[in-house]
C-alpha cells in the first residue's frame, strides 16, 4: 500500500511539474512571438510586396497573439487589419525598395466595403507608376473584383472565373419552431424590419424582397461598373456574359477580356522577376504584408506631429457593458469617445463603425457620448461593410458620415423578440413549470408562457418610444424632419449608394479619406492618428485567452469559415428584448 501511494504521489508531482514546465515554455514562446513582432524590418531593393488576403479582415489589427494562432501546427498565422493593409499599400507606393505588388488571390473573406477600400488603395498605388500583378488558380467574385484593379490579371490555364452575379438566400424556421412547439412573440416597428421574418414566415415578405432586390442590385451595379471601367469593356456586354454563363472556360475569360492571359505559377514568378528587375541568378525578394507592417512608415513631413486625430473603432454587435474587441460594448466604446473628447491634443474624431446593430439601450449610451464629442470637436463617421440599425443609430450625431457605395446601412427600425417554449416543454418533453409571484406580471418575459394582451401593449409602447427616439436622433443629425426620416426608415436596408442619394450618407470614402476629411475640418496640416479603445497589452491578452477565451479560438481554427454558423447561433440566442439590429448577415463570394 505504501508503495502504491508513493508511486501515485510521484506520478501526480511529475504531472504537475510537467504541466508547469509546459506552461513556462509556452509562455516563453508567446513572449518570443510578441518581442519579435516589435522588431523593425529592413527591406532590400527590388522587392515585391506579396499581398495574400486569405484571412478575415478586421478594421484594425489585433495585438492578441492568439487571434490567428494555428493550434494544430502550434504557430501563429499573421493577421492584418484593414488599417495596416491600407497603410502598407500607401507606404509601398513611396518606398523606392518596392518595385510592385503581387496580388496572390484565392478566396478573400471580406465584406464588399472592405474590398472597395483595398481596391481603391491598389488603384492609387498604380498611380505611382509601379506594377500590380494579380493571379489566382480560381477566381471567386470577391477576389476577381480586387484583381480587376491590377495592371495585369492572370489565371491558371485550368482555372475558372466564377462570375455569376450576386444573390441573397435566407433561411426560415417557422415550420420547424411550430413542430418543436416554440412560439416566437414579436413586437416591431417598421414594415421592412424583417429580422423577425425567419421566425414567422416560410418565405420573404414582398417588402423584404423589395429591399433585398434593391441593395443587392445596387452592389452588383457598382461592382460591374468598376470592373467594366478597369477592363475596358462595355457594361451591357459584361452583364450579358454573366447572364448567359459565357465564362464557362478559362479561354472564355481571356476572350471576353476579363483575364489578360492564362499562365502557370512558374510563368508568373518569371514575370515578377522581369518586372522587378532582379537578376536571373537571384531569388525573388518577396515581402509579406506582415513583415512590411514592421517597416518604418515614410512621412510627408519631418518630426512628430503634436496634433492628433482619434480613430475610434467599433466592430461587432452593440451590447450593454464592457464588451471586448469584436463587440461594441456600451461602456468600452463610450469611454473611448469620452477620452478622445477630453484629450486636448486630439483635434478631431473619426468614428469607424462596422456593425449590424444590437441593443437599443446600448446604442443610446454610445449615441450620447458621440453627441457630446460632436459639440466640442469635428466628428466624422466612417461606415465599414455594415453600419445599420444600431450601427447607424450610434453614428447619427456625426458632422459628416462617409461610406462606400457597397456599405449596407439604414435599417432604422426596432423590434422586440421573446420565445415561448411552453408547448415544447409540456407536450413534447413532458416538462412543466410552476411559479409563485407577488404581482400579475412579475414573470414578464418568461419563456414558459405567452404574453398577455396588456404585456404586449406595454412592450409595443416601449418599441414605439425607442423608434421615436431613433428617428428623432437621425432627424437632428441629418438636418431632416422626423417625417422625412420615417419615410426612409421603417427598418429598410439601403446600400451606401442609395443611402447617399436619400441623405443618410454625405460622401463616399473609406477610413483614409475619413481621416483626411477630419483633418480638413480641424484645419490640420501635420497630424498623426491614434486608435481607440486602446488595445490590451499582448501579455494581458494572453492571460485572458489562457483563462477562457482560447476555446473560441480553437473552435474557429477547427471549423474554419464554418465557425460563422456558431457565431450566428450565439447572436440569435442573445437576441431577446428590444433590438435595433439588421435583419441578416450579408456575405458575397
Amino acid at each position: 500500500m505504501k508503495s502504491f501511494l508513493k508511486y501515485t504521489l510521484a506520478t501526480i508531482v511529475g504531472l504537475l511539474i510537467t504541466g508547469l514546465l509546459f506552461f513556462l515554455i509556452f509562455f516563453g514562446v508567446v513572449g518570443s512571438m510578441i518581442s519579435k513582432g516589435d522588431e523593425p524590418a529592413e527591406i532590400k531593393d527590388k522587392s515585391v510586396l506579396h499581398v495574400k488576403l486569405n484571412k478575415p479582415i478586421m478594421d484594425r489589427s489585433p495585438k492578441n497573439p492568439f487571434s490567428n494562432f494555428d493550434f494544430q501546427a502550434l504557430k501563429p498565422k499573421p493577421s492584418l487589419g484593414l488599417d495596416e493593409i491600407l497603410a502598407n499599400i500607401e507606404n509601398a507606393a513611396k518606398d523606392d525598395d518596392i518595385e510592385g505588388i503581387y496580388l496572390d488571390l484565392s478566396v478573400v473573406p471580406a465584406g464588399m466595403a472592405t474590398l472597395e477600400e483595398v481596391r481603391n488603395a491598389l488603384l492609387s498605388f498604380r498611380d505611382s507608376g509601379k506594377f500590380v500583378i494579380g493571379y489566382s488558380d480560381n477566381y471567386m467574385q470577391t477576389s476577381y473584383y480586387l484583381a480587376s484593379a491590377a495592371s495585369h490579371v492572370y489565371m491558371n490555364p485550368e482555372g475558372r472565373l466564377g462570375m455569376t452575379g450576386l444573390s441573397s438566400q435566407l433561411m426560415f424556421f417557422k415550420e420547424g419552431l411550430d413542430k418543436l412547439g416554440v412560439e416566437p412573440q414579436i413586437v416591431r416597428h417598421g414594415k421592412f424590419k424583417s429580422a423577425i421574418e425567419p421566425f414567422t414566415r416560410n418565405s420573404m415578405s414582398e417588402e423584404n424582397r423589395e429591399q433585398i432586390q434593391a441593395y443587392v442590385g445596387a452592389l452588383w451595379d457598382h461592382m460591374a461598373q468598376n470592373i467594366s471601367k478597369a477592363r475596358g469593356m462595355e457594361l451591357d456586354e459584361l452583364n450579358r456574359v454573366v447572364e448567359e454563363l459565357e465564362l464557362h472556360s478559362p479561354e472564355a475569360a481571356v476572350d471576353y477580356g476579363f483575364v489578360d492571359a492564362l499562365k502557370y505559377k512558374d510563368e508568373i514568378l518569371q514575370e515578377l522577376r522581369d518586372s522587378s528587375g532582379i537578376g536571373e541568378d537571384k531569388d525573388l525578394r518577396f515581402v509579406s504584408m506582415g513583415k512590411y507592417s514592421k517597416v518604418p512608415k515614410i512621412k510627408d513631413y519631418e518630426g512628430l506631429a503634436k496634433d492628433k486625430i482619434a480613430v475610434v473603432y467599433a466592430m461587432g454587435s452593440v451590447i450593454m457593458g464592457e464588451g471586448e474587441e469584436g463587440t461594441i460594448g456600451s461602456d468600452r466604446i463610450s469611454r473611448a469617445i469620452r477620452k478622445a473628447r477630453k484629450d486636448t491634443s486630439i483635434k478631431a474624431i473619426v468614428f469607424r463603425v462596422n456593425s449590424g446593430g444590437g441593443s437599443a439601450l446600448a446604442s443610446e449610451v454610445i449615441w450620447r457620448e458621440l453627441k457630446l464629442a460632436q459639440k466640442e470637436k469635428p466628428v466624422v463617421a466612417s461606415l465599414g461593410d455594415v453600419a445599420a440599425s444600431g450601427g447607424y443609430y450610434i453614428v447619427s450625431p456625426a458632422d459628416t458620415i462617409m461610406a462606400s457605395p457597397n456599405t449596407i446601412t439604414g435599417s432604422i427600425g426596432v423590434f422586440g423578440l421573446f420565445f415561448n417554449g411552453k408547448e415544447m416543454l409540456n407536450d413534447k418533453l413532458g416538462v412543466y413549470t410552476d411559479v409563485v409571484k407577488t404581482h400579475s406580471h412579475a414573470d414578464l418575459g418568461s419563456p414558459f408562457r405567452s404574453m398577455t394582451a396588456r404585456e404586449r401593449q406595454v412592450i409595443k409602447k416601449g418599441i414605439e418610444d425607442v423608434y421615436e427616439t431613433f428617428i428623432t436622433h437621425v432627424a437632428q443629425g441629418r438636418d431632416m424632419t422626423k417625417d422625412q426620416v420615417d419615410d426612409i426608415a421603417q427598418g429598410r436596408v439601403w446600400s451606401g449608394a442609395d443611402a447617399k442619394s436619400i441623405g443618410l450618407v454625405d460622401m463616399y470614402g473609406g477610413m483614409d479619406q475619413a481621416v483626411e476629411v477630419a483633418a480638413e475640418m480641424a484645419k490640420l496640416e501635420k497630424y498623426r492618428t491614434v486608435g481607440y479603445p486602446q488595445l490590451k497589452d499582448p501579455f494581458e491578452q494572453f492571460l485572458k485567452e489562457f483563462s477562457g477565451g482560447m476555446k473560441t479560438r480553437v473552435l474557429e481554427d477547427v471549423l474554419g469559415k464554418e465557425a460563422r454558423y456558431y457565431t450566428n447561433f450565439k447572436e440569435a440566442v442573445s437576441m431577446q428584448g428590444i433590438q435595433a439590429r439588421i435583419p441578416y448577415r450579408i456575405e458575397v463570394y
